[in-house]
């Protein structure tokens, strides 16, 4: 008997935080299959955003193809490689860029997080943004480096940002009061 592992609460996991990728892409690891960059020059916001939700996609779309392929093995299939890349290619296509989770706005408020922590800082380098072609003067996109500090966190920062930065909060940032609409709220026993 096999049982999944999932959390008691929510959905999946996703293969990596943001964090992680956030620091590995502006060191120029090109974390995930992602582009790699120059770790002096640095990324715009909006660059570093669409890698993280491709490199969530492509590991999605290899977890899903490693179990379909796995169970085709274990049901006494023979899988070629050519038949396991069709499968990655399939459920990759196959991954909503919104299943990916952190819309945007949400990204811009991790980031703005890193800013206040003093890890990420704008180079001097920008480049013109899409939208000025129908709204001219509209905000140049600037371009993000690691600071000295930021290259020297630890993991265990990186891996909770909002917890280093607001640590009367505690680890756990969710409401316990409030609930979502389609939830009821079991008061606290205090």
């Amino acid at each position: 008997m096999t049982l999944p592992i999932r959390p008691n609460r929510g959905g999946f996991l996703r293969p990596f935080g943001c964090g992680w990728f956030i620091r590995e892409y502006l060191l120029g690891n090109g974390p995930e299959g992602s582009t790699r960059i120059d770790s002096e020059r640095g990324a715009p916001q909006a660059d570093i955003n669409y890698e993280y939700k491709e490199a969530l996609a492509r590991a999605t779309a290899r977890d899903r193809a490693e179990r379909i392929i796995s169970r085709m093995v274990l049901g006494g299939e023979e899988v070629t490689e050519e038949q396991a890349e069709k499968i990655r290619e399939r459920e990759l296509a196959r991954v909503s860029r919104k299943f990916t989770r952190m819309r945007y706005h949400s990204f811009l408020v991790y980031f703005g997080v890193l800013k206040r922590l003093g890890w990420v800082e704008p180079t001097s380098e920008t480049g013109d943004s899409s939208i000025q072609a129908n709204y001219p003067q509209a905000p140049d996109r600037v371009y993000y480096r690691l600071t000295k500090t930021g290259r020297g966190a630890d993991e265990a920062l990186w891996s909770n940002p909002q917890y280093t930065l607001y640590p009367e909060n505690g680890r756990n940032h969710a409401s316990k009061g409030t609930g979502w609409p389609h939830r009821k709220v079991i008061p606290s026993q205090s």
